[in-house]
């Protein structure tokens, strides 16, 4: 099933046509629960990789154990609680037998576990430009690769990225069953294996990365907007109640290109390590495509959901780099070929 994302509430240009020259567009996976097959676009399902071509693994963490917890312990644990939570919605008092308890807890605790040789890591996200053409890539290729080790590293405490761009018709032989880590640091580093419904939108700047005069001009905005509601009982000058920053800037949730969703930091200078020049997102991972906030961005397909959000199809993922944040990744702005920027918002 396609993803469509509601027409947005205004055309904010129309109140400000300086930020028109600096709109851009994002691309919204739409992950989904599902089978990719190596072949798809996904994210956390199988990637179509050489069979001649050695998996990568994190030299960070090699043997002989680590403490952590088994990935199929995670997985199981999830199962179980979202079948418990389904139930519970349905009348049941209880949301957890004592056996269910027991699967879930062990699918949290961290002990040690073997480790034989340097980890191998986990696929992440593939690409095919065939699915989203927005898709920046070197001449030559048109697959994207995404691998992290599923612990956290220092200095961001987010997992350590891999990135292979590939041309699809020169892969030959597929590998038929990569190598799997026995022990994961986060639950949240270990995706759920989602079918994507790429879907082009447009964004503007989060307001920290307006001119300082725009910025406090649009709060003006949406404070008269307010009070004008108030006085006449209507949901702002247009009849849209509107918020610029959850309703008209950064699109939330698991996305390619677009703006940088700044929250908890204000901007600050980033560069490409190689040569300098400037960079722009390229990946956006999160595990919620809306909340109380963003509420307007949730797509016109899920409407009809009224359970629990944690629960919600947007987070069918189970992406969770804590705290509600996301991780971004940016791309150099001279050439693809040159190492990205990593940081988390």
């Amino acid at each position: 099933m396609t993803r469509t994302t509601p027409a947005r509430p205004l055309d904010i240009t129309a109140h400000f046509p300086e930020l028109a020259p600096l709109a851009r567009t994002a691309v919204r996976l739409h992950p989904r629960a599902g089978a990719p097959a190596v072949t798809d676009s996904s994210l956390g399902g199988p990637l179509l990789w050489p069979a001649g071509e050695p998996w990568p693994t994190c030299p960070e963490h090699a043997g002989p154990w680590h403490r952590g917890t088994a990935p199929e312990d995670v997985r199981l644990g999830r199962r179980v609680l979202r079948a418990a939570w389904a139930r519970h919605r349905e009348g049941d008092a209880e949301l957890l037998t004592e056996e269910e308890r027991a699967v879930v807890d062990r699918g949290r605790a961290r002990v040690r576990i073997s480790v034989d040789g340097p980890l191998p890591l986990i696929p992440a996200l593939q690409l095919r430009a065939a699915d989203v053409p927005e898709l920046p890539r070197p001449a030559g290729t048109d697959l994207l690769q995404v691998l992290w080790c599923p612990f956290a590293h220092d200095p961001d405490h987010l997992p350590r990225v891999e990135l292979r761009w590939r041309d699809s018709a020169g892969i030959g032989t597929p590998l038929a069953a990569p190598p799997r880590p026995a022990v994961i640091g986060d639950d949240g580093y270990l995706p759920e294996p989602c079918v994507l419904h790429p879907e082009t939108v447009t964004e503007y700047p989060a307001p920290h990365e307006l001119p300082e005069e725009l910025a406090d001009r649009i709060e003006a905005w949406e404070e008269e907007r307010e009070e004008e509601e108030g006085e006449e009982g209507v949901d702002g000058v247009d009849g849209v109640e509107v918020c610029y920053q959850f309703d008209l800037a950064v699109a939330p949730g698991s996305k390619l290109g677009g703006h940088a969703p700044w929250s908890f930091s204000d901007p600050f200078p980033m560069a490409c390590a190689e040569c300098g020049a400037g960079v722009r997102p390229l990946l956006t991972f999160d595990g919620a495509e809306w909340d109380g906030g963003s509420g307007s961005w949730r797509p016109l397909q899920d409407a009809a959901y009224t359970g629990l959000h944690f629960l919600g199809p947007a987070l069918e993922s189970a992406l969770n780099f804590g705290r509600g944040y996301a991780m971004q990744l940016y791309a150099c702005e001279d050439s693809c070929d040159h190492p990205f920027v990593q940081n988390m918002q």
